[in-house]
C-alpha cells in the first residue's frame, strides 16, 4: 500500500463542475455518505473514460478528509501510475491510497521501473520539466506520451497537477 498526497483544490472538476466529464452535475460536490457514494462512481467512470485497464476496480471515496482509496489488478507499472494519477488529479481529492497490484510480470514484460512524480508550478511547461529532469527540454515529449492519456495536449498543464516523469 502506498498513500500519494496532492493539491485538493487542483484538478479535473467531476464532482459538478463546468469541466464535468465523468458525472453529471447533479452530482454534487464530495462530502457526506451518499455524496461520497456518487464522487467515488464518478472517480471510478473516470478511470475508465481514461481506458486504463483494471481488472476487479473498486474505489471509494472520504470527501471529509478528500481520500481515495482505490483497488484491482493493473497489468504494470505505468498503468498503475497512470490510475493513482487520475485519481489524485481530481479537484477535492487531497491523498490516494495505492491498494493495487501489478499482475504478475514475465520474462518477455520485465518489471518497469517506477517513474518519478513531479508536481507542476505555475510557469512551468512540459518543456521546462523536461530540461530539469533530463537536461534536454526537447525531451517535453517523453513526459506527455507518459502522461496519456490523462494529458489530451502538451500545452495543457496546470499548477498543482502531478505528472508522471519515467527515467531517462
Amino acid at each position: 500500500m502506498s498513500l500519494f498526497k496532492f493539491l485538493r483544490n487542483a484538478g479535473e472538476k467531476l464532482f459538478g463542475g463546468k469541466e464535468a466529464q465523468a458525472a453529471p452535475a447533479a452530482e454534487a460536490a464530495p462530502s457526506g455518505g451518499g455524496m461520497s457514494a456518487n464522487a467515488a462512481r464518478s472517480i471510478a467512470e473516470y478511470i475508465r473514460l481514461q481506458k486504463l485497464q483494471v481488472k476487479d476496480l473498486q474505489v471509494s471515496f472520504d470527501g471529509p478528509s478528500g481520500t481515495v482509496e482505490v483497488r484491482g489488478e493493473v497489468p504494470d507499472q505505468a498503468t498503475r501510475e497512470k490510475v493513482v494519477l487520475s485519481c489524485g488529479n481530481i479537484d477535492g481529492v487531497e491523498l490516494v491510497r495505492d491498494e493495487l497490484t501489478v499482475a504478475q510480470e514475465t520474462a518477455t514484460a520485465p518489471t518497469e521501473p517506477p517513474s518519478r512524480l513531479y508536481t507542476v508550478n505555475a510557469g512551468d511547461t512540459l518543456s521546462k520539466i523536461a530540461k530539469q529532469m533530463y537536461g534536454d527540454a526537447n525531451a517535453y515529449m517523453k513526459i506527455f506520451e507518459a502522461n496519456k492519456p490523462m494529458l489530451k495536449d502538451p500545452d495543457k498543464i496546470y499548477p498543482g497537477q502531478v505528472l508522471r516523469v519515467p527515467a531517462a
